[in-house]
């Protein structure tokens, strides 16, 4: 798994150019180029590399201007789907021509323009794609797809078109449109797509020229190059993957200030319970947990000889956290593999392999099934769906005076008892976000409706997978920002009343994690630029929950942790 310790909050990357081409691409470095703006360049020799494949295309092209017959190749001088036994294209020009037609037929999605980290995520994917060398593309194409990311135009692509086989065909069309002109040149503004400009959405003829770029004239199979493939729904899956990641971590802070808030035990996260199970993820997530109320005084089993607290065995929202988080760990280990190989596939369709044994170099197969991507998406949307499961548990037992060990209800300790809510709404809006975390986690590549007379008979509907989990990560990371509210609140709270029965509980008393945590939270201002202060009565809380659900996905609440 990717370290945490890798990712860093920022407007902009303050390092080197990524060169693409000398190693496999990461899904660090995707998320670099794609939410940081991380500025990529080629290395030199890969241009050489592409040149093989794309000297084999031009020599059946020249064969096609000499009028010499040409057998079928898909794409190329064939229809597409169901059209493919049509050879019904014999000239150079026609084959030029069918790819820039494909590119506006293909351009027909509708819904909400997808964030702009998903756009860069996918032309950076198509780039490290289109660069293993397979796809006979012409080489200032993919140049131009650099320089549009370099130059941030944002294509505007809708969320709805793509059914995750047959390549993520109608979203990147609504790219390639920005990109390409018609073959011979003329510019087409009214045939250049769309893209948002200054918060504006213009045509990507004047978003092109006022990055200063030129659209280019798209040639013989360029169109399926720049059109099929995984590329769209891995760019959602990937940048949701990373997401998962940092709320999986997160939430494992703030179970922990959560379980020392609650007295709870840390017996529960003792080494030799869990190499006794031998489950990785398990084992490590406890380790972690260990180490964060590894100096807690309020973790250690005293319940004040209160018979009620004995045997000091807690809920499993508390006592269980590593067996639940430790599978959520292991599946994103396992998405992360998929994730990693699939930004460096070849996944269009037909592949030109020059070195292959025979005149046809063209392959025709089905790379461009993401079958992977969409078990990766439903994977980790059931997996992100539970860490909001059992964090929701938590800040309800925060809430629960008769769960709570003393704690006031609502964790507000209010004069007039009964006029304040305190967090009893937040509970109720974690509980919202939760339950629509189950419905949409419903998988996804279990769904298939043909296409194309029946010719694409089964697609993987990896696009709908990816925009799934990225709700659902965006919900639960919601959820665990509220635990992070809730639990520092609670620790306040303990350290004004002391343990119940007890003596009181001092700030030295609490683990060095929560300290540092609750110091972060306390310093940070919200939305509306009021810091996030202990709540002693009501207040607006929605900018305090969307503040802390930020910090969320910016992992600062790791960052603060580890410092």
């Amino acid at each position: 798994m990717i370290d945490t310790a890798a990712a860093c909050t920022r407007e902009e990357f303050p390092g080197e150019d990524l060169v693409l081409g000398l190693e496999p691409a990461t899904l660090e470095q995707l998320i670099d180029v794609a939410r940081f703006r991380r500025r990529i360049r080629l290395a030199p020799e890969i241009e050489g590399h592409c040149a093989k494949s794309r000297a084999w295309l031009d020599d059946v092209i020249a064969r096609m201007r000499a009028g010499e017959p040409v057998e079928a190749i898909y794409s190329v001088n064939t229809g597409f789907g169901s059209l493919a036994g049509r050879q019904a294209f014999p000239s150079a020009d026609d084959a030029a021509e069918l790819s820039r037609r494909l590119i506006l037929a293909d351009a027909s999605g509708l819904g909400r323009i997808v964030d702009e980290e998903v756009v860069r995520a996918t032309m950076f994917i198509r780039v490290v794609s289109l660069t293993q060398g397979y796809s006979a593309i012409q080489w200032a194409l993919v140049e131009g797809l650099v320089a549009m990311l370099n130059a941030d135009v944002w294509p505007a692509v809708p969320e709805y078109g793509s059914l995750g086989a047959s390549g993520d065909l109608i979203p990147l069309a609504h790219i390639a449109l920005v990109l390409t002109t018609a073959p011979d040149g003329s510019d087409e503004p009214e045939n250049s797509g769309e893209a948002i400009l200054d918060g504006r959405v213009v045509s990507g003829h004047e978003a092109m020229a006022a990055a200063g770029l030129k659209r280019i004239p798209v040639g013989a199979k360029d169109g399926l190059a720049l059109l099929n493939g995984t590329s769209f729904s891995l760019a959602q899956t990937a940048l949701a993957a990373w997401d998962v990641q940092g709320a999986l971590h997160t939430a494992e802070v703030t179970a922990c200030l959560s379980i020392e808030a609650l007295l709870g035990f840390g017996d529960a996260f003792i080494a030799e319970l869990h190499e006794a199970r031998g489950q990785k993820g398990q084992i490590q997530v406890a380790e972690r947990m260990r180490g964060y109320i590894s100096d807690s005084q309020l973790t250690t089993g005293d319940r004040d000889n209160d018979p009620q607290r004995q045997p000091p065995q807690d809920a499993y929202s508390l006592r269980c956290v590593p067996q639940v988080f430790g599978p959520i760990a292991d599946t994103l280990d396992f998405a992360f593999g998929i994730i990693e190989r699939e930004i460096n596939a070849a996944t269009d369709n037909p592949l030109v392999f020059p070195d292959l044994d025979r005149d046809l170099k063209a392959v025709s197969g089905g790379n461009f099934h993401a079958e992977y991507v969409a078990f990766a998406a439903d994977f980790l949307s059931i997996a992100a769906t539970e860490i909001g499961n059992i964090t929701e548990r938590r800040i309800f037992r925060l809430d629960d005076g008769t769960l709570n060990r003393g704690l006031p209800d609502m964790l507000v300790d209010s004069d007039q008892v009964g006029l304040d809510c305190g967090f009893m709404l937040p509970q109720y809006l974690a509980a919202a976000l939760v339950s629509d975390c189950k419905t949409l986690a419903h998988p996804d590549s279990v769904d298939s409706i043909p296409t194309s007379a029946n010719q694409e008979d089964h697609v993987s509907m990896a696009n709908n997978a990816g925009r799934h989990l990225r709700q659902i990560v965006a919900n639960v990371e919601v959820v665990v920002g509220v635990e992070l509210l809730m639990s520092v609140q609670a620790l306040e709270l303990r350290v004004q009343a002391g343990r119940p029965g007890g003596t009181a509980v001092s700030e030295s008393d609490l683990s060095t994690t929560a300290q540092k945590v609750s110091a972060m939270l306390r310093s940070t201002p919200d939305e509306q630029g009021k810091m996030i202060a202990h709540l002693t009565r009501d207040v607006v809380l929605y900018p305090q929950v969307r503040t802390a659900a930020s910090l969320v996905k910016q992992r600062a609440v790791l960052t603060a942790a580890h410092s």
